[in-house]
Parts: C-alpha cells; structure tokens; sequence
C-alpha cells in the first residue's frame, strides 16, 4: 500500500539511521509520511519550538534516503526507490520549514539546485535570512561548494551596513563582510558602506 512504511525497503543504511532516531523524531517522520499535504499546510501553522537534535537526526534520515533513492534500480523506478524520494522529500519539507542550521541549510541548498528547484532555493535563500546569524551566513558564504557559497553571499549583499560593520572586527569573519560591504558599495551604491569600509582603512573601525 502507498501509506505502509516499512523502514526495512530501504536499505540497511536508512534502516541504521532509523533506529538510531529518537521517538519523537520518528513520530514527525511517520505523521509527514501519512499526511503528504502536511508540508503546504505547516507554513500558514503555528510552527513547533526549534529542537535542534531533530534537525540533526532528520538531515542524517534525508542523506540516507536520498542515497537510497539515488542507488541501484533507481532509474526503473521500483517501488522502494519511489517510497525513498516521497519520504526525503518530507523530510526535506520539514527542514525547510524550521532548521536554524547553517549545515543543513547546505544540505538543502545543494539538494534543490541538483533538482532544479529554483523557487525552493528561493525559499531557503529567505529562511537563511530570517533563521540564520550572521556569523552562520559567513560560513555559508566561505562553503566550498559554489551554490551554497553565491546563495549566502547573495543574503549577506541584503543585510543592513551595521550588521556588516560589527562583523569587520571579527577575525575569522571580516575577509567575507569587506567583500560585502565593497559589493554593496559598487554594486549598489550604497554610501553607509562606502563611509565604513573608508573609515576601516583609514582608521580600522
């Protein structure tokens, strides 16, 4: 049946991923696999307080699907491989609605633009904004992946000066805010950034 779950169709990885989750992680999973209009109507929703474990286990349960649903007979579409996509994409709605991690948010980054789901990105590129300190977004912003590494650059080039300003004095993230303050400066012509990266050189504050 299209509802049954049965972790063992899987694959022994999500099998191990599974039985490591939680009880309270397993019952979000099994909800949203139950109810796959949950994620379009969770947004309008109060939305539950952060937990931070489950972000952790459900981004372990994605990349063990998403693996599973990559694999062999993927591309004849058996029936487990279709169930392992339904039930990443849960999980990735999930995350998408709540996660506050800079990690995972380069998971889901990368996941979508291997999708082509360009509104998705989108969508993350505000969650960022909203969810995200800007000491997270530096990190983001220095990712070795391209994607991940643009879509951060481009939420920083939208942050206030101020914020950019504070971030000068930091040593690990000054190199990313200078570059931010200069796009904002020459790109957009922006004077507040133009007067704080003067005021760095000539009196580095």
């Amino acid at each position: 049946m299209e509802n049954s779950m049965i972790i063992e169709d899987f694959g022994p990885r999500v099998t191990s991923v599974w039985n490591g989750l939680r009880p309270a992680t397993r019952n979000l999973v099994e909800r949203a696999w139950r109810s796959p209009s949950a994620a379009a109507t969770a947004e309008v929703s109060k939305p539950a307080p952060y937990d931070p474990r489950a972000d952790r286990e459900l981004s372990q349960l994605l990349a063990a699907l998403d693996e599973r649903a990559a694999g062999p007979g993927s591309a004849t579409e058996d029936e487990p491989s279709r169930k392992a996509r339904r039930l990443a994409d849960a999980c990735a709605n999930m995350l998408t609605q709540q996660t506050q991690s800079a990690d995972v948010f380069a998971q889901l980054i990368q996941r979508a633009h291997a999708r082509q789901e360009f509104a998705l990105i989108d969508r993350l590129a505000n969650g960022m904004s909203a969810r995200l300190a800007p000491s997270e977004l530096c990190e983001l912003a220095r990712s070795p992946n391209v994607v991940v590494r643009a879509l951060a650059n481009e939420v920083l080039a939208q942050a206030p000066t101020s914020l950019l300003r504070a971030l000068l004095h930091d040593p690990i993230d000054a190199e990313v805010a200078r570059s931010v303050l200069e796009r904002q400066a020459h790109e957009f012509g922006i004077e507040d950034a133009r007067r704080i990266l003067r005021d760095y050189e000539e009196y580095g504050n």
